[in-house]
């Protein structure tokens, strides 16, 4: 395999590492319950998306 012959420069290497950044998650708010969600998603606290319930039923007990 070949190796470098020479050192790249520190100005090349930051520049091959400018696009290697997060971006934070963009969060609408939630308007039933005022949460932080995700954009077009069911939210995490309250279950509602677009005026309508889709919260899973919590499971019964399980019989002993």
């Amino acid at each position: 395999m070949p190796n470098p012959v020479k050192r790249h420069s520190k100005t090349r290497r930051n520049t091959r590492r400018a696009h290697d950044f997060l971006t934070p998650d963009n969060l609408s708010v939630c308007p039933q319950c005022s949460q932080p969600k995700l954009p077009h998603r069911v939210c995490p606290t309250c279950g509602i998306y677009r005026g309508r319930d889709y919260k899973k039923p919590e499971k019964a007990a399980a019989k002993s």
